[in-house]
């Protein structure tokens, strides 16, 4: 989302009210996005809450006023992180959706639990770096921006990603045809 650069510029220099603003044209945005992470209303308000903090005592680091939407995503995530960490659960995805993303022309008989499972084997940072591509839909720019990464670093993750993903549902196909 624009915003304002002399708004945000404002809440850099400890305008309250600015800060505010901000926040405001945001939170719809940031409750959803919360929520497709945590998985639960309460946690999601939880993420809000600490990230609202955590911007608020960091926003005279922001050095460019153009990002603060890219920035304040970043510190949501870096909380919903914390949470699930927390809370020892998984990263949360929505394995039909990111499916259908992930491959148009995959067949639209592979269960879930397929695609689950293959990107639980996955490291980290290509499984973050295809859930925020995919699923959030963010730009290359905005995910290493994001995950604090090189652009290239980013397109090498999501063909990794990718390419290890393919081996593992057709892996899994493979096993499944010879049980059936």
């Amino acid at each position: 989302m624009k915003h304002n650069p002399n708004t945000v510029q404002r809440a850099i220099d400890g305008d309250v009210e600015a800060f505010e603003e901000l926040l405001f044209k945001e939170e719809k945005m940031l409750y959803y996005k919360a929520l497709s992470y945590v998985r639960k209303k309460e946690d999601a308000l939880d993420a809000i809450q600490e990230t609202a903090y955590n911007a608020f005592l960091a926003i005279k680091q922001l050095r460019n006023p153009e990002y603060f939407s890219t920035w304040l995503f970043r510190i949501l995530i870096r909380e919903c992180y914390r949470l699930l960490r927390e809370r020892d659960q998984v990263f949360p995805y929505e394995n039909s959706e990111l499916l259908k993303k992930l491959d148009q022309k995959q067949d639209e008989e592979i269960e879930s639990f397929h695609l689950s499972e293959a990107l639980s084997r996955l490291n980290s940072s290509y499984q973050t770096s295809i859930i925020l591509f995919y699923y959030h839909d963010l730009s290359i720019k905005d995910i290493s921006e994001i995950m604090e990464v090189p652009v290239g670093t980013v397109k090498t993750n999501l063909r990794r990603a990718k390419k290890k993903l393919k081996s593992e549902l057709e892996r899994s196909y493979q096993l499944n045809e010879k049980v059936t």
